[in-house]
């Protein structure tokens, strides 16, 4: 395939503006990039898609998400409004998983990718919870990731939370995931090890996972000051202390949120490369603090834009980040555009290639992956590489988002999707939304 008459944003090292340029594919990976004339001459029998003018970038990617949250939406929790985060999860998170089926988690995760594929997200690093239906769950959301054709990396979150057996069983459907993963390294679908957090974790549980695996964890950290109290009184440590004392921590493990995190935290989490995933929307809504990102950033942290199941509409997060940080910390200079664009660009593609290592991802070069968007922007002030950043905190819509490719198959063209029945998803999500809500 060939698609032509595109001015190119490459992202990269250096990132380039190439306007009136071409891409060619073949199979996944992008073969060529080069003026339109010269690509159409050279590739004479390709498949052309006319960009007719339009931006064509790197599809983004989310660093952190749940898929299952998504039949949450409207729904009301009954009595008052839960008064802390804590209150949050007992009252609404830790009812609504136990609430979930196996089809509520494939509707639910399908509902999540049509979000991603018309917002122009390729690739999601989900982390799941269904304690009520945990066997098979992850096969069952891959078979969802597969049907939309995106990628995404999974996991299931174990937790003490529900009993003994059900860590357990937590434990043995990450294993049994990861080694289909490790069966198909050709794959969109790739497989982490997932815990929930240290507040619900016993030592014996967090022993358990180590012993069980050693390829890096995804886990939620210091997200609330819960998190800390309770570390420190289980364990007399801080929580990201706690973690590495168990081998949790290093270059293949996310902790998302690091929002209470210390001084000498932070210097762990450097240390052992482990990656920290930045959350503002989900940050802001639960009321749980701000994580100073751009120290972590200074410390060499390597610190990703992720969305905890807020809409797939990454551009969003970018603007959420922009702006809460600038207001939490009441000054205009805090959190450059830079700076996003770092975490959202660079890292998140980093940290996708941790678990997609086949080939370079989040940039359009020969030999990338072919995750590619097409977006309706019409910049009325110059637009460069330096002021890109600031373009699509200012300009940038997700709904410019035209065409979506992902792996080189064209997913959404031109607004319509092409392989997911929207009417039909949304009609039996409404319909399963409902009977979990009744569970609830």
């Amino acid at each position: 395939m060939l698609i032509a008459n595109a001015t190119l944003i490459t992202w990269g090292a250096p990132n380039r503006i190439l306007e009136n340029h071409a891409i060619y594919i073949e199979g996944d990976r992008i073969v060529a990039l080069g003026p339109s004339s010269d690509l159409r001459a050279k590739y004479p029998r390709a498949d052309t898609l006319d960009a007719r003018g339009q931006f064509v970038m790197p599809g983004n990617i989310c660093a952190h998400t749940h898929f299952y949250g998504a039949f949450a939406r409207g729904m009301a929790i009954p009595g008052d409004a839960p008064k802390d985060f804590s209150e949050i999860l007992e009252r609404l998170w830790w009812r609504l998983d136990k609430a979930l089926t196996l089809e509520d988690a494939r509707y639910s995760a399908l509902v999540c990718l049509i979000d991603a594929i018309k917002h122009g997200t390729t690739t999601l690093i989900d982390h799941h919870a269904s304690p009520n239906a945990i066997e098979g769950s992850l096969d069952v959301i891959a078979e969802a990731v597969t049907q939309a054709g995106l990628r995404a990396c999974l996991c299931y979150e174990v937790t003490d939370r529900d009993g003994e057996e059900k860590a357990k069983a937590g434990i043995k459907e990450n294993l049994r995931f990861l080694q289909s993963a490790i069966r198909n390294p050709q794959s969109a679908i790739a497989a982490t090890f997932g815990l929930h957090a240290s507040l619900t974790l016993s030592d014996a549980t967090l022993e358990a996972c180590r012993e069980a695996h050693s390829g890096g964890f995804h886990i939620h950290a210091a997200e609330s000051e819960a998190d800390q109290y309770d570390s420190l009184k289980k364990s007399g440590t801080r929580v990201v202390d706690r973690l590495n004392k168990f081998g949790i921590l290093g270059p293949r493990s996310i902790v998302a949120h690091a929002v209470h995190v210390d001084h000498r935290e932070a210097e762990l989490l450097g240390e052992t490369g482990t990656w920290v995933t930045h959350q503002p929307r989900s940050n802001m809504n639960n009321a749980v603090g701000i994580a100073d990102v751009e120290s972590l950033l200074r410390m060499g942290v390597k610190v990703a834009l992720g969305n905890d199941g807020f809409s797939n509409a990454m551009w969003d997060e970018w603007k959420a980040a922009y702006l809460y940080h600038k207001a939490a910390r009441r000054d205009p200079r805090r959190m450059s555009g830079a700076t996003v664009a770092e975490m959202a660009v660079t890292n998140n593609a980093a940290l996708a290639g941790v678990f997609f290592p086949q080939a370079p991802i989040g940039v359009l070069a020969p030999g990338a992956f072919a995750d590619i968007i097409l977006v309706d922007y019409h910049p009325t002030t110059p637009m460069t590489v330096e002021n890109l950043p600031w373009h699509i905190l200012f300009g940038f819509e997700s709904s410019m988002v035209t065409t979506t490719i992902c792996a080189g198959k064209v997913l959404m063209k031109d607004r319509r999707l092409l392989f997911l029945d929207e009417a039909e998803i949304t009609t039996r999500s409404r319909e399963l939304a409902q009977q979990m809500w009744e569970r609830f």
